[in-house]
């Protein structure tokens, strides 16, 4: 899935910075200093919900939006929790949705 999106998003014009496991993800925030964090529940490691909070939770990084993908239907319960996502892809998903979702965040 992360290589489906990385070519997605690369696409339409976007820098992207795919990381192998969730261990990569703060690290890659630090290097690259991304506008937007994409975070998919298959991804190797930490949970992404924990990644989430982690990340929305820490001063340094809470501006930050994060989009939470899954194909699990309880990730909508992400949106209630401390450390919340900015918002949730459902997978499958639409590409136009992804790109939606990508250029409202950044926007926001």
């Amino acid at each position: 899935m992360m290589e489906v999106m990385t070519y997605i998003l690369m696409n339409n014009g976007y820098e992207v910075f795919p990381v192998k496991n969730a261990n990569e993800v703060f690290t890659n925030i630090k290097t690259n200093h991304p506008d937007l964090v994409i975070l998919d529940s298959s991804l190797p490691g930490i949970n992404d919900r924990e990644i989430c909070q982690l990340i929305k939770l820490n001063k340094a990084t809470q501006n930050l939006p994060v989009i939470m993908c899954s194909g699990d239907d309880s990730i909508d319960d992400a949106l209630e929790q401390k450390g919340a996502p900015d918002d949730v892809l459902h997978k499958p998903f639409d590409i136009s949705n992804l790109i939606e979702m990508v250029a409202y965040q950044l926007a926001a």
